[in-house]
């Protein structure tokens, strides 16, 4: 709500098209969403299984947000490289940890002590496009929040997107 109600995004984005910034055109640009690791549940026993539920549902619906994304296959392989699909939120949890792809150049990079941060997402100067990326973000935090690991395995897409109130 603050970002879109307070933060004056649609001017400062415009602003810095007036400057000559490129963003999306640039082709190396990523828009990366930091999250509150605190913001994600009290103890660090919910954070973790918070998070596990997040690079599942990453992993699950890799295709769908690879389009979400704007980014191109290589673009991701470069910046944002996946973890691998895992039957479970904990083993993705557990493979990121310690996996090839456990860096900081991952799709949901855990490196940072403080904060989860999204990168999969092209960098944008467009207004809506920035919302909707930071709209999906809490959309999946806030599911990751409150639904179980149960209800992550089988989410489909659809089911995700039909409840976003636009």
């Amino acid at each position: 709500d603050y970002h879109i109600k307070e933060m004056p995004w649609k001017a400062i984005l415009i602003r810095l098209k007036n400057m000559g910034y490129l963003s999306h055109q640039s082709g190396t640009c990523g828009l990366h969403i930091h999250v509150n690791r605190d913001s994600l549940g009290e103890t660090y026993e919910d954070q973790e299984a918070c998070i596990a539920r997040i690079l599942f549902f990453f992993e699950k619906h890799w295709e769908e947000l690879l389009k979400f994304s704007r980014r191109t296959n290589r673009q991701l392989e470069r910046w944002a490289a996946r973890y691998g699909y895992k039957d479970k939120p904990k083993d993705i949890l557990d493979h990121a940890k310690t996996g090839a792809n456990s860096g900081r150049y991952s799709c949901v990079n855990l490196q940072n002590c403080n904060t989860v941060e999204f990168r999969m997402f092209r960098g944008t100067l467009k207004y809506s496009t920035f919302l909707a990326s930071l709209q999906f973000v809490d959309e999946l935090c806030n599911d990751a929040i409150a639904l179980s690991d149960e209800n992550f395995e089988v989410m489909t897409w659809s089911d995700f997107v039909s409840k976003i109130n636009k």
